[in-house]
């Protein structure tokens, strides 16, 4: 089975400009989640897809495999999917390029869910929210699913709410999937739906239009890159694992 990790990178961001190109302990930011990536060991390939000259030309300087792509992409899915109609295989796994610290065995575990569910077309990861994360945080979208790791809903409000005030173990979704040729390619020429454009969750416009997703429960520890506060947080774990 042919799979394609992607990297994608966007060098206009809100809340931190560049950050892709970050430097961390020395190395730009897009290179330590390249490197964690690449330890997956049933990538056929394994690129970075961004709309930056600059990302470009530092991925370029560090040997890693990149593809300019439109820069009228709205999401990552999109950047995906213009990737899938240039490069044709089985499966490509979407890989958020501000998690220097993503694990690798996480990113496996969504390849070794499709080579033993060839069928399944698009799979998520979830994992349980942090103590310190406030479930009403609209900008972490939470999960709800099925025991058959049937994806049911995401949500940015806090999903499921019970009813009787009861403990409720929320999950919160990871910008980590993998999806099919043919799904990507539907999602890249179709348009948002009424749920995708309330929530601003691109995942909902396969559920939107029928499509059956798998989600599967990771343990992770990464911790996104959203402001240039969080270089210091990163770096520290680092300094502390070395």
């Amino acid at each position: 089975m042919k799979i394609i990790g992607i990297i994608p990178a966007r060098y206009q961001s809100s809340r931190f400009p560049g950050k892709p190109v970050a430097m961390i302990k020395g190395k730009p930011m897009i290179w330590w989640v390249y490197n964690q990536a690449a330890k997956v060991e049933n990538f056929t390939e394994l690129l970075v897809a961004t709309d930056s000259e600059k990302i470009f030309n530092v991925c370029r300087e560090y040997d890693i495999p990149v593809e300019m792509t439109k820069d009228t992409h709205p999401t990552g899915t999109d950047r995906l999917g213009e990737i899938a109609e240039k490069k044709e295989a089985d499966f490509y796994v979407n890989i958020q390029g501000d998690e220097p610290l993503i694990e690798p065995a996480v990113i496996a575990g969504i390849v070794e869910y499709k080579l033993a569910h060839s069928e399944v077309e698009v799979i998520n990861t979830m994992t349980d929210l942090k103590p310190d994360q406030d479930v009403n945080d609209k900008s972490i979208v939470k999960v709800a699913a099925a025991e058959n790791d049937d994806l049911l809903y995401l949500s940015r409000a806090p999903i499921p709410c019970s009813k009787r005030d009861e403990a409720v173990p929320y999950k919160r979704h990871l910008g980590l999937y993998g999806i099919s040729r043919q799904a990507l390619l539907f999602y890249a020429r179709s348009k948002r739906g009424y749920l995708e454009s309330i929530e601003d969750v691109e995942m909902l416009r396969y559920l939107e239009n029928g499509y059956r997703i798998k989600i599967i429960n990771v343990i992770s520890e990464s911790i996104g890159v959203d402001n240039p506060e969080d270089i210091a947080k990163v770096e520290k774990i680092l300094n502390g694992a070395r």
